[in-house]
């Protein structure tokens, strides 16, 4: 009897057991099981808030790019929070808006950087907190960045630079006018123009900055033409905001005969190229899809999913001959 009982008490122990033991322990935060930066659960969609910090709100080409982030929002269920400061040359204030927007308690944070440097010690604090960070359109290539989105501006401005010089023909002259000294993205496009008229045969008479600003690009162009009197057959870009600063500054001078290539593929400047006015090109990325695919991979990192290191954004140079159907395109963007 006393074997049956004892049978019978051991049998109600190990049920106990197991009834306490329904569900597995947690697994341990091991070097190999994913992290999130709100515990061991990643944020149903409907929690998860994204920062995105652009490097202004102040032109039409990071508008294509918050529209972009916006969509995204929409359609995955997500927060994002959109932010730049007034201008590209305020490094200063966008490292504040990445500070405050990891400080807010953001579980994802995207930067477009104005300096990566200045970038790179204000997005440490996320890496830090195991916060994912991505980059868009310019990489801060930050040791611990889940991702970058963007283009790949050296071989894209170098096809901006091979077009310009074959409409320019044989013995064309150049001069670049490259964006904010120091700027990572603005050093990469002017070495892909630079690549595209050494192999055309195009001289370069002069590289400048014209501070990534129309009115900036105004002065740098007549001093430019100052320079150069009468030798300038091509003007290469940063941007298309640069490129109407030289077309500003030509047309004052009374310069007709130049082409000048700019750089975004802004709906102003396409205008521009259709209408016939000395801005013949602009090297058109695609903002709109790098916003949407940031926010998109951002979110796959807050839920552990695994994303690519690097999404490469297509690019076209548009011209006289495409500009409508591109335009098309952008409107059907903007819905």
């Amino acid at each position: 009897m006393k074997k049956v009982f004892a049978l019978i008490l051991t049998l109600a122990m190990v049920l106990s057991l197991a009834a306490c033991g329904g569900k597995d322990a947690p697994a341990s935060n091991g070097g190999d099981a994913p992290q999130t930066n709100q515990g061991d659960a990643a944020p149903a969609e409907g929690d998860i808030e994204v920062a995105v910090v652009l490097k202004t709100l102040a032109s039409e080409y990071w508008g294509y790019v918050k529209t972009g982030c916006d969509a995204a929002a929409a359609d995955l269920g997500v927060k994002v929070t959109v932010v730049g400061p007034g201008a590209e040359s305020d490094i200063e204030g966008q490292v504040s808006m990445i500070e405050q927007q990891i400080g807010a308690g953001c579980d994802a944070i995207v930067c477009a950087p104005n300096d990566a440097g200045a970038a790179t010690a204000a997005l440490q604090a996320a890496i830090d907190q195991s916060i994912p960070v991505l980059a868009v359109d310019t990489n801060v290539g930050i040791s611990g960045q889940t991702c970058f989105v963007g283009t790949s501006n050296v071989d894209a401005a170098k096809e901006g630079g091979l077009w310009a010089a074959q409409q320019a023909g044989s013995g064309a002259k150049a001069v670049v006018i490259y964006g904010q000294e120091g700027d990572n993205t603005s050093n990469m496009r002017r070495e892909g123009y630079e690549a595209a008229c050494s192999e055309a045969g195009v001289e370069v008479l002069a590289a400048l900055s014209g501070q990534n600003t129309t009115d900036g690009a105004t002065k740098t162009m007549e001093d430019l033409l100052n320079a150069y009197p009468g030798q300038i057959n091509i003007v290469l870009c940063h941007n298309d905001d640069t490129a109407i600063g030289a077309m500003n500054a030509c047309k004052s001078a009374g310069v007709s005969d130049i082409i000048i290539v700019g750089f975004d593929g802004n709906e102003s400047a396409v205008k521009l190229i259709m209408d016939g006015e000395l801005v013949k090109a602009t090297v058109a990325q695609q903002p709109y899809e790098m916003g949407y695919q940031v926010v998109e991979a951002a979110v796959k990192a807050v839920k552990g999913e695994s994303v690519d290191e690097v999404i490469n954004a297509p690019v076209q140079v548009v011209t006289a001959e495409n500009g409508q159907a591109y335009l098309d395109n952008l409107a059907s963007m903007k819905g």
